[in-house]
């Protein structure tokens, strides 16, 4: 049987692709190939990061007050640092910043309206 070994990427919808694109890159650092949209290879994940592949109830409150039936989930060097930057970008912060036993959490409303949630993933050597 052949199996999944990761997430190769995520892709969605936009009515102003070029725009959502260049806010990205200069708001959270993405190297955007106009063609690929950005990479990121294994070797630049922090220790302590992976990828999460996960359903969610219909019912869920968790993508609010977005409407999108997804979120999208980045790993980030700074949690702080780029939510400075994002509100710099003229997006909103939904919530503030949580400490989980893994790592800190913060999300915003990116340009579109979609949920984003950023992770800066506790380092495999402050356990």
């Amino acid at each position: 049987m052949a199996k999944v070994l990761g997430v190769g990427g995520v892709f969605f919808r936009s009515a102003k692709n070029e725009e959502v694109a260049a806010w990205y890159q200069e708001h959270l650092g993405f190297k955007m190939d106009p063609n690929y949209g950005a990479t990121f290879t294994p070797d630049q994940m922090p220790p302590g990061g992976l990828t999460v592949f996960a359903a969610f109830k219909g019912d869920t409150k968790y993508f609010d007050p977005s409407e999108s039936p997804f979120m999208v989930n980045l790993v980030v060097d700074d949690v702080v640092q780029a939510i400075e930057q994002i509100k710099a970008g003229g997006c909103e912060q939904v919530d503030g910043i949580l400490d989980e036993e893994y790592g800190r959490f913060a999300w915003f409303i990116d340009p579109e309206g979609r949920k984003v949630e950023l992770w800066q993933p506790k380092a495999a050597s402050e356990d």
